[in-house]
């Protein structure tokens, strides 16, 4: 098979494959879409640590069942499927307790560090465990299926987010997850909700997507004065920070009002500073939120009946051997360019 292989740090490469056989509780997978994620892209020049080469990365992914495993019951050849990006044991500790995404020994697909290597989606087959896949609806295309996981992502920060009716919200980061976050908000009544970023741009999509109200980190005046003046001189109810940069979490701090909760998504910085007697004399809470933990039916389903628009969200669609060059276009943060599908 064809795929698009990380054989060096900035060095991927489209070659033969062999294919990989599914063992007895896995399915082959002809993958039809791609998505190229931030954290590929990351991954990439190794600043992740996540994506020790040799490695065919790609976790977003939709495709149609070529081959079953000879436990494989539920499923049969030419399902229209995608799957979950973690692969985690259905007996292990926190399994059992519905937090698999936190479960022991858990592999994410396309992700390769010193304590495992998994193969991804990046070419013409995959082998995924039966129990992490989702049937596609007839009304979602294969594009929009590969763009389920960053809606479940989150989806999954806002189902951890104690959140109610009226509620005003803070999303600094206007990215492809930001963006689908404003989504699921909207979804749960928030009001206002204000998107903070650089990008104008992106800024305008997070108001055409459910923001009521923007800010320019850059241009615009203090930005915690103004989420103060749209919020009854409190500041936000909740916050999410969706880049995981030391200036982003600070802004996310600094934007809401008393006992309120910060959602941290992003994930780009190993350590950052935070303000600690701010934290506790205004009893805030910080929590992490770790990629999906059940909302892949909730995203297919959300998609399916309009509620998200992933469409929205989509730059471009290109052969994966075409995928090399549009990874330096996403690396080298071309103005415009948000989520890239490649087609095998």
């Amino acid at each position: 098979m064809k795929a698009l292989v990380l054989n060096q740090y900035k060095q991927l490469d489209f070659q033969e494959m062999p294919v990989p056989k599914p063992g007895p509780n896995e399915v082959l997978i002809r993958v039809q879409a791609v998505g190229i994620c931030g954290s590929d892209v990351h991954g990439m020049d190794g600043s992740s640590g996540r994506r020790v080469p040799p490695i065919i990365m790609g976790h977003e992914a939709s495709g149609i069942i070529a081959e079953v495993g000879t436990d494989v019951h539920e499923w049969a050849t030419g399902d229209r499927v995608t799957f979950d990006s973690t692969v985690y044991a259905l007996d292990d500790w926190y399994s059992r307790r519905g937090m698999y995404n936190l479960s022991d020994g858990r592999e994410v697909v396309g992700v390769s560090t010193p304590n495992f290597r998994r193969h991804g989606a990046f070419a013409e087959f995959v082998t995924v465990p039966q129990h992490i896949m989702y049937r596609i609806p007839d009304n979602v295309s294969f594009t929009q299926a590969a763009m389920v996981e960053p809606v479940a992502v989150a989806l999954h920060a806002v189902s951890l987010t104690p959140i109610q009716i009226n509620d005003s919200a803070v999303v600094v980061g206007a990215g492809m997850i930001g963006l689908f976050v404003i989504q699921a908000l909207k979804l749960a009544g928030c009001s206002p909700i204000i998107a903070i970023d650089l990008d104008d741009d992106r800024l305008a999509l997070a108001q055409k997507l459910g923001a009521t109200h923007t800010l320019n980190a850059r241009t615009d005046a203090v930005v915690p004065a103004q989420v103060k003046i749209l919020t009854h001189g409190r500041g936000a109810d909740v916050a999410f920070e969706v880049v995981g940069a030391n200036a982003t979490i600070n802004t996310a701090i600094s934007c809401v009002r008393k006992g309120a909760t910060i959602t941290l998504v992003g994930n780009l910085t190993p350590t950052v500073d935070i303000p600690m007697q701010k934290i506790v004399t205004e009893q805030l809470r910080l929590q992490g939120s770790c990629a999906i933990n059940g909302e892949y039916e909730a995203s297919l389903a959300l998609i399916s009946s309009g509620k998200i628009d992933v469409g929205a969200i989509l730059s471009a669609e290109v052969p994966l051997s075409e995928g090399a060059a549009w990874f330096d276009r996403l690396y080298n943060h071309e103005k415009g360019l948000m989520k890239v599908v490649l087609k095998p």
